[in-house]
């Protein structure tokens, strides 16, 4: 089935320009098919490579989301475990322009939807996807090799908005990447924000099949899909084994256990709905190695004449998986 997209760019800080430039995505598929031999596949495809992800559904609407989103991305960067691939979704414009304008970020990463504002009109909020500078290569790289790409960094393909059946006009934002042991071969990371509340549980299922699907596309070898699944109703959880995708938390933890919530944790609401595991990593051709969930810290909300309430920095825990490629 043809699916429709949206092509985006990752982007990168020129400190001499002062501004975000685009980056030229690297070899086609066929192209690099083309310059190996089935033989030197086999043997590349021998070697295996690390990556870690943190994936935060960053909460639009509390108050204060500028800041809270500041305090949980100094959170994440300044981590032991910094990641090489971040996923946030409910980011809003405010949260975009301050991220695109935070120090750290335009140092040390590589970001999506910095060209314009085209995914963020006409909706509340849209995901944003962050790629290490220090793994994954750049038109602004100092030291490359002969085809323009530095020793041992992953090359980057097409960007892309996946346009799926939803409700709340939802996507599927994915990158596509290329190991520098399997130059033959894409990846995909899928950044998503599946449908809301339990009355769009057949949204969600189209939306989990056509991005499963994205990632067996010809010239594809896997991926993940990761981010903020919804996954409110019971059969939500059947959804990711239905599609030949592999659960990321149940694959290490076999079971989901109390410190698999990642919303709702803590917290008493009039709804009756008690901690679910609403966020997810679903991973096609990869291996998860580890996976635990983020706790966010707390932030203070003044109120006038009153004692100032604290509020977490967002209502999700987030995601950290590291997995191999």
């Amino acid at each position: 089935m043809v699916t429709s997209r949206l092509l985006r760019t990752l982007s990168a800080f020129n400190t001499s320009a002062r501004h975000w430039v685009p980056i030229t995505p690297r070899i086609a598929q066929s192209q690099v098919a083309q310059r190996l031999s089935p033989k030197s596949q086999k043997k590349d495809a021998s070697r295996t490579q690390r990556l870690s992800l943190v994936s935060w559904n960053i909460d639009a609407f509390s108050s204060r989301p500028v800041s809270r989103a500041k305090l949980l991305l100094n959170h994440i960067l300044e981590s032991p475990k910094s990641p090489d691939i971040i996923f946030l979704q409910e980011v809003t414009s405010d949260v975009r322009a301050s991220l695109l304008d935070n120090s750290r970020v335009r140092a040390a990463l590589l970001v999506t939807d910095a060209e314009d504002q085209t995914s963020f009109e006409g909706v509340p909020f849209a995901t944003m996807t962050l790629l290490s500078r220090a793994r994954f290569a750049s038109d602004l790289d100092p030291q490359k090799e002969g085809d323009g790409v530095e020793r041992g960094k992953f090359m980057l393909g097409s960007v892309s908005r996946v346009t799926v059946p939803s409700k709340y006009r939802r996507d599927g934002l994915y990158v596509d990447i290329i190991p520098p042991t399997v130059p033959g071969t894409v990846f995909r990371l899928i950044n998503v924000h599946l449908d809301s509340l339990g009355d769009t549980l057949l949204y969600r299922a189209k939306q989990i099949k056509m991005l499963a699907d994205v990632l067996r596309e010809p010239g594809c070898g896997g991926g993940i899909i990761a981010g903020d699944f919804n996954a409110i109703r019971p059969e939500d959880e059947g959804l990711v084994d239905e599609n030949d995708l592999v659960d990321a938390w149940t694959a290490l933890h076999e079971r989901e256990g109390p410190d698999g919530a990642t919303w709702g944790v803590g917290v008493e609401r009039q709804d009756g709905l008690g901690p679910g595991r609403l966020d997810k990593v679903a991973m096609m051709g990869l291996k998860a190695e580890e996976m635990e969930g983020l706790r966010p810290g707390r932030i203070e909300v003044p109120k006038p004449g009153q004692t100032s309430d604290e509020i977490p920095w967002s209502d999700h825990y987030g995601l950290r998986c590291t997995f191999t490629i």
